[in-house]
């Protein structure tokens, strides 16, 4: 029997949708450094698969894929201490499009023996033998990797209400329930997807969710723009997704409030791009910006906000920009959901777009150093390593379950 109570004689090998090269923060990248301070930690990218290839050919990230599978062998790449990267060397069929079920699931099956067979090659290269499966909401991808795979343990990580997407709703609706039943265990990062996971498996942990502060709490970069602003500062940093924002409370605040400046910091889509926002002088669209430098900009937000739409793609999620906001003691003004309601001393909950006007004014006449200070020790207890210990107890709870 492993060591569980240990923490320090097992593996782990983390699948997910996001690769180790995306442009953002993921949740999953941070619990593998976090949990390579104690373990091996193999960190797999999602294979690459043929609409992405005929899509993205000239993507730098899908060039290097493709020469991996051309060349027949897996690339790893250590990242630190106790911690690899692979890259898999199989190609993976698109079949979302696939419209009957039994059709879907022969050959979903036949991508996961693929895949699989791309992470035994690396698992034997690093000599991982007693190793815990965590599954970062890949409900396709990882569908039958308990199986193929083997692991001493298997965990499915629910952090966002994907079968809310159309993509993963055409088959997620029935294969998300059934990877979460089958799963040893499932660990979430709010209380409403904990509630949604306990519907198919009892063995379901509200666990939180860490951010990584060192890019928010060091020593202030230069200011990120040529010109000084002459009224209030009003930010936004993340990715700019029209499934996931509301443009027309950003447009009520730009209308209402000419003399503020609206920054948004990230990557827009489509919808975005083409949007009425770019109508508006006082809103400024900054682009995507390193990690690095997010920071520089939080730092000059008289107040910073997260307009969500409430949908079913948000009612569950926790936004990891709310933690960077508060350890830099800014106030903070979000839609009104579930998980921000354990927020509710430290952030102002709007409903509507006249809440955010009037708590973005009361924020602007009311913030004071002693409220910066409580945020920024607030945030500071939303630690990966707290996250972590949580999954240590998790895990724990199950092995004692099943003994």
């Amino acid at each position: 029997m492993i060591n569980f109570g240990g923490h320090s004689e097992f593996e782990v090998v983390i699948i997910g949708q996001q690769p180790w090269d995306v442009e953002i923060g993921s949740n999953s990248k941070d619990l593998a450094l976090e949990l390579s301070k104690k373990h091996r930690v193999l960190y797999v990218n999602s294979p690459l698969d043929r609409v992405t290839l005929y899509r993205e050919w000239k993507n730098p990230r899908v060039k290097k894929r493709r020469a991996i599978i051309k060349n027949k062998k897996i690339e790893i790449v250590k990242i630190q201490e106790n911690l690899w990267n692979l890259y898999p060397d199989c190609m993976l069929e698109s079949i979302n499009w696939i419209g009957s079920n039994f059709i879907f699931d022969w050959a979903n099956k036949y991508n996961n023996y693929k895949f699989a067979q791309s992470i035994k090659k690396a698992l034997k290269l690093l000599g991982f033998s007693n190793f815990m499966l965590l599954n970062d909401n890949e409900m396709f991808k990882g569908f039958h990797l308990k199986e193929f795979l083997d692991p001493v343990l298997s965990i499915y990580y629910s952090r966002d209400n994907m079968v809310a997407v159309p993509y993963w709703r055409r088959h997620g609706l029935r294969l998300e329930p059934a990877i979460i039943a089958k799963y040893d265990l499932c660990i979430t990062n709010s209380t409403y997807l904990t509630d949604y996971c306990r519907q198919f498996n009892t063995n379901s942990f509200y666990v939180g969710q860490g951010c990584d502060f060192k890019f928010f709490t060091g020593i202030p970069g230069p200011y990120p723009f040529a010109e000084k602003f002459s009224g209030p500062v009003i930010g936004y940093v993340g990715a700019l997704e029209s499934a996931r924002l509301d443009q027309d409370i950003i447009a009520y605040l730009a209308k209402n409030k000419p003399d503020w400046t609206i920054i948004m910091v990230g990557p827009e889509d489509n919808a975005f791009k083409a949007g009425k926002l770019h109508s508006f002088k006082n809103i400024i669209f900054a682009g995507i910006k390193p990690m690095e430098m997010l920071a520089d900009y939080i730092r000059i937000f008289d107040v910073c906000i997260n307009p969500q739409l409430i949908n079913e793609v948000t009612i569950g999620n926790y936004p990891r920009k709310i933690d960077e906001y508060l350890v830099m003691g800014k106030p903070v003004v979000v839609s009104a959901t579930a998980t921000m309601e354990s927020f509710k001393d430290f952030v102002s909950l709007a409903k509507s777009k006249e809440d955010y006007l009037e708590l973005i004014e009361s924020a602007l006449r009311d913030d004071n150093a002693e409220l910066q200070k409580a945020r920024t020790e607030y945030a500071l207890t939303h630690t990966w390593e707290n996250s972590v210990d949580k999954i240590y107890r998790a895990i724990e709870k199950t092995i004692s379950a099943h003994k």
